[in-house]
């Protein structure tokens, strides 16, 4: 992990950003999400939500990279305030990581666990207390939440692409070392 940097992302990230966002969803989630969904994902869609994301224009994610060398982007997460409405009534939770993922070669070297806490330390910045990441229940990386120290602390159901999918909500008090 020598020379890997974690920064905020910019518009000039977006290219990148799609790519691994689209090459990860079709690597982790064949067989748990509908093939059809997969394989209609491109990089072009994908690299317009990123731009307009990271153009700002009032959007409530904050997003980091990793970057290796200064160079190679390598992964991505997005944090901001919880999404009220997926958290069951009086849910303490405060803030969200929304998305995280690291490009396929590049996984298991401590990206991810980075990312992590960057988004950790973004929403203490913010002044949120806790935080919460929703991860599809078939999804292996619900290990490394678990690993990183989130305890489950919810769970629905999702419709999603025509299939109803598990998801396990994670949670951390951030005030607690997060």
């Amino acid at each position: 992990m020598s020379g890997a940097t974690i920064r905020a992302a910019t518009p000039d990230d977006g290219d990148t950003i799609a790519r691994i966002h689209v090459e990860t969803w079709r690597s982790t989630y064949a067989g748990i999400i509908p093939d059809v969904y997969l394989v209609r994902m491109n990089v072009g869609q994908q690299r317009m939500m990123w731009r307009k994301t990271l153009q700002g224009s009032g959007h409530r994610h904050h997003v980091v990279v990793v970057e290796l060398a200064g160079k190679e982007v390598v992964g991505f997460a997005s944090c901001g305030a919880a999404r009220r409405n997926l958290l069951p009534r009086r849910a303490p939770y405060d803030g969200e990581v929304f998305t995280l993922y690291v490009a396929v070669d590049h996984q298991g070297q401590g990206h991810g666990k980075r990312l992590l806490d960057a988004c950790f330390d973004t929403l203490r910045e913010q002044a949120k207390t806790s935080v919460v990441v929703w991860v599809l229940a078939a999804n292996p990386a619900r290990f490394f939440y678990e690993a990183s120290g989130g305890r489950k602390v919810a769970e629905r159901i999702e419709r999603f692409a025509g299939a109803e999918l598990a998801e396990l909500a994670f949670g951390w008090n951030l005030s607690a070392g997060g």
